[in-house]
């Protein structure tokens, strides 16, 4: 067969088995395409492990519309005055430097039939696995009266950003004898002792400022809640009088609030002119998941243990608090552990890698006085179709003041090394 310039050139002349000069012909192959919505503690570590462990032979692609992650996990810490704003803010250039494509856009739809991501900006990006972490959006219109237009009014701070600093700067502002009250969140939602800590982290920023007239009043839906006993025991000894909790049963619910003036109505009392009103929500998965039929009648997603992978898609993982992930809980801990799960079946699927049985780990500190931090924690496993506690544990009530500084020594350590191991 005779080929001419133009098709030598071209390569229009190209076919399997074909010589050139004696040469057999190497048809290019393109590099599988594993598109990551979400730069958090899930989507960032899943596109570290996926391009770093795949050794360059697996494109990888971060789509994330903010140019730095402020973590909510540590965002207490701030609110107490035990960090700065710039020390739980982070970028994303050191996974830039390890060949990740950075998309600094929205992603708005979800083509699962042509398995590509849709852009706010029109750019589609095509994927072989998409790995999707968009965290939470909050229902606005679970607590009576509160609205996304009220937040800046009675600020959630359950999402990070701007939020948190306008949460800071109310509680500054707060006078000595002034009520705060914090409404809580139903169950599920993200970081399951993290109201408890923000309100102990509250107690602790106005007892340093000399506001120990100041009360907290916490409107809880539920019975109880995660690490109660620590917490409450807690309270006692570092903020005496200044922490209330009050659940359904004594305040018979949330029956409306007026950002304009301050006020929350329960069942059983009216809170006026209280100068700082933290509203956390019910939750539910982020909006792009929601959309892609990817979430059940719950707001979350459901996913196979041993993967991680959506039980709709299976050319989808969702990781993090957008899942329904069993017995761990929505936790920065959780979702990172859950994406090196994802990270190393994505390898195994696209990269012909070896795979292991997935095991999961979480652990979560709690601060309730500048060197008084307890947690809670446990590894998991896939079993009985869900991911399931294997062992669990739990700080104890009355432990030594050597132990509970000990353990904040821990939880600042786990923040240094959960970043780096996330975006360094």
């Amino acid at each position: 067969m005779d080929f001419n310039r133009r098709q030598v050139l071209t390569g229009t002349a190209a076919f399997a088995g074909a010589t050139i000069l004696g040469s057999p012909v190497v048809l290019a192959q393109a590099k599988p395409k594993v598109v990551v919505i979400g730069g958090g503690a899930g989507g960032a570590t899943a596109a570290k492990y996926i391009a770093k462990d795949g050794a360059g032979a697996i494109a990888v692609t971060l789509v994330e519309p903010n140019a730095n992650y402020q973590t909510c996990f540590h965002s207490n810490l701030y609110l107490g005055g035990l960090r700065d704003y710039a020390s739980i803010t982070h970028g994303y250039t050191a996974l830039a430097r390890m060949g990740i494509e950075l998309v600094s856009d929205r992603a708005a739809v979800i083509d699962r039939d042509k398995k590509q991501v849709v852009l706010a900006g029109g750019q589609r990006l095509p994927y072989d696995r998409l790995v999707m972490s968009p965290g939470i959006d909050l229902k606005y219109d679970s607590v009576p009266g509160w609205s996304q237009a009220a937040e800046e009014a009675m600020p959630h701070a359950w999402k990070p950003g701007a939020q948190t600093l306008v949460l800071r700067k109310r509680l500054d502002a707060v006078p000595n004898g002034g009520v705060i009250v914090m409404i809580a969140p139903p169950n599920p939602y993200r970081c399951p002792p993290g109201p408890y800590e923000r309100v102990s982290m509250m107690a602790h920023a106005l007892k340093a400022a000399g506001k120990d007239r100041c009360k907290i009043f916490v409107i809880d839906p539920k019975e109880s809640f995660s690490k109660q006993a620590l917490f409450q025991e807690g309270w006692d000894n570092h903020y005496k009088g200044m922490v209330e909790w009050l659940g359904p049963k004594v305040h018979d619910g949330v029956k409306s609030v007026d950002p304009a003036s301050g006020t929350v109505v329960t069942g059983f009392e009216t809170y006026k002119n209280a100068a700082l009103v933290n509203v956390i929500p019910a939750q539910m998965a982020g909006a792009i998941v929601r959309e892609s039929s990817l979430a059940n009648a719950s707001g979350f997603c459901a996913i196979d243990p041993n993967s991680m992978k959506s039980a709709v898609d299976a050319n989808i993982y969702v990781l993090g608090d957008a899942s329904i992930a069993g017995d761990m809980p929505k936790s920065a801990f959780s979702a990172n552990s859950q994406a090196k799960v994802a990270a190393m079946m994505i390898r195994g699927e696209l990269a012909a890698a070896r795979t292991f049985p997935a095991r999961y780990a979480n652990t979560c500190w709690s601060m309730i006085n500048a060197d008084d931090c307890v947690k809670i924690g446990g590894t998991y496993e896939a079993k009985d179709g869900k991911i399931a506690a294997s062992s669990t544990f739990v700080s104890k009530t009355g432990e030594t003041a050597e132990l509970r500084k000990q353990q904040q020594a821990e939880n600042m350590g786990w923040y240094a090394g959960i970043t780096t191991d996330m975006l360094g």
